[in-house]
């Protein structure tokens, strides 16, 4: 991630726009966020929910997995109600 190592992909970035949160907020949240919930392999490879912080403070949900060494974000979103109570809570 450090090393801009990570591919964004197409619906990743539309969730992203959805939500008005620009890259670097992304990868604010990617690098102080803590790995909240594990997947198994879902037939796309194993993959994890980060709950992260823009440093404006603003809630970021990032998707993420592994293609080879680089880091894959499938989907970004701001958690809120009714799937969230809380950024590390769900509803």
């Amino acid at each position: 991630m450090k090393n801009n190592e990570y591919y964004l992909s197409k619906h990743g970035d539309q969730e992203r726009q959805n939500d008005n949160l620009s890259i670097a907020e992304v990868e604010e949240a990617l690098l102080t966020g803590r790995v909240l919930e594990q997947y198994t392999d879902t037939g796309r490879g194993k993959s994890c929910l980060v709950a992260g912080f823009s440093n404006n403070g603003k809630p970021i949900h990032v998707v993420c997995g592994h293609r080879g060494t680089w880091l894959v974000i499938v989907t970004v979103y701001i958690p809120m109600p009714p799937k969230f109570k809380s950024p590390y809570e769900r509803a």
